[in-house]
């Protein structure tokens, strides 16, 4: 089952393991080194249009993102 958590976690995970600064990943999607580093760390969940944002400059598959490749 996909959860919240699950999504939040997948996020920071791939935040972390993009080989870009928060302030790259900032600058490219228009919003604040700060607003990124939420994201990293799961306090925040990007806005749709930034969640899709998001998945060009990591180049992830939303469906990655969304954990709805993952079989629990």
């Amino acid at each position: 089952m996909v959860t919240l958590d699950k999504i939040k976690e997948k996020i920071q995970e791939e935040i972390n393991n993009s080989g870009m600064t928060r302030v790259e990943i900032a600058r490219r999607l228009g919003v604040t080194n700060q607003t990124v580093s939420c994201y990293a760390l799961g306090k925040k969940m990007p806005a749709l249009d930034t969640f899709a944002n998001l998945c060009e400059v990591l180049d992830v598959d939303p469906a990655e993102l969304l954990c709805l490749n993952d079989k629990n």
